[in-house]
């Protein structure tokens, strides 16, 4: 099961307010839903959705709320990794337009946002079950565990996106909009906006799975960070000592350690008696110690003495 499909099963087994079931209900079919006519049956009402459990929710919201009967088809598709798509079907005139002016979705001389907004969404739990029915319908949510975040709800209507981006707002839900073919989209990537999502939509279980799953990849990822930054220091301490061994036998080679000055002396037979040790625990070794800076000018010095080396021989 994906992230999204659990975050939507356990919306669906959330019991909410009767003014919130509305506003719920009038989100999924005003994102999913039609009217048809129908030769037999009259005036009918079709919601699709791809989730099983959405459509059982609604056909028992809409009979145990409206006391409304309704039915649901199941319409299966021979194409490969493609879900079965479930119809909730309500039939009959009288049926459909009590349903849909319970759900303030019956033709007036107000706009769709006009009726929802001023009848159906009065109260602030109204408009986070519209949200939340809106995200049901057509939205979806990337698994945390992957590389981005991602959530969405895809719709038909620029005005109905533009909405919907109004209501997040209310809840300082900062969320974008796109556009994807011929849907317009509403959009959040921010991890921690979508976790704000989560909670106004009441997918609180999801929200701490997304959360947890979301500490532990950053702790993995600075972990990574850190053992790649040690890693590229380490490789970055090998080479400069496999450098610095290369310059002293060069030197050993021509003119001799014995040559050079003491303080030279003695970190070039440091080096050679460990490749391992770093700077600061060369000049620990010393008697008297001396400091990182110090044991860094030296080896500087020890390569300029075998790059003037290089340049007399290179010119025989």
């Amino acid at each position: 099961m994906s992230f999204a499909s659990s975050v939507k099963n356990e919306l669906c087994r959330n019991i909410y307010d009767q003014c919130c079931i509305k506003a719920e209900l009038a989100a999924i079919c005003l994102i999913n839903g039609s009217v048809q006519i129908n030769s037999k049956q009259g005036i009918v009402l079709h919601v699709s959705t791809e989730n099983a459990t959405i459509a059982k929710r609604m056909f028992n919201l809409i009979k145990g709320a409206f006391g409304i009967s309704g039915q649901i088809f199941v319409k299966k598709k021979n194409k490969l990794k493609k879900n079965n798509s479930y119809l909730v079907q309500v039939s009959g005139q009288e049926n459909v337009e009590s349903l849909l002016k319970e759900l303030c979705l019956l033709e007036s001389n107000k706009g769709v946002k006009e009726r929802i907004h001023q009848l159906l969404l009065k109260r602030k739990c109204c408009k986070r079950a519209f949200l939340r029915g809106s995200f049901l319908a057509s939205g979806s949510i990337n698994n945390p565990e992957t590389s981005s975040y991602h959530a969405e709800i895809s719709l038909n209507s620029e005005n109905h996106c533009d909405y919907l981006m109004e209501l997040c707002s209310q809840f300082g839900l900062k969320v974008k909009k796109t556009t994807r073919k011929k849907s317009f989209l509403l959009y959040i990537k921010d991890s921690d906006v979508i976790v704000d999502f989560l909670n106004v939509i009441g997918a609180h279980k999801a929200l701490l799975s997304f959360e947890n799953t979301r500490v532990y990849k950053e702790m993995r990822n600075n972990v990574n960070r850190v053992v790649n930054c040690e890693t590229a220091n380490l490789n970055k301490t090998v080479d400069a000592a496999q450098k610095q061994i290369e310059n002293i036998n060069l030197i050993d080679r021509y003119i001799g350690l014995n040559n050079l000055p003491q303080p030279l002396q003695e970190v070039a037979h440091q080096r050679l008696k460990d490749s391992s040790l770093s700077l600061k625990e060369i000049g620990e070794s010393l008697e008297p110690t001396v400091g990182k800076s110090g044991i860094n000018h030296r080896f500087k010095k020890i390569e300029k003495i075998a790059n003037a080396i290089k340049d007399k021989h290179s010119k025989k």
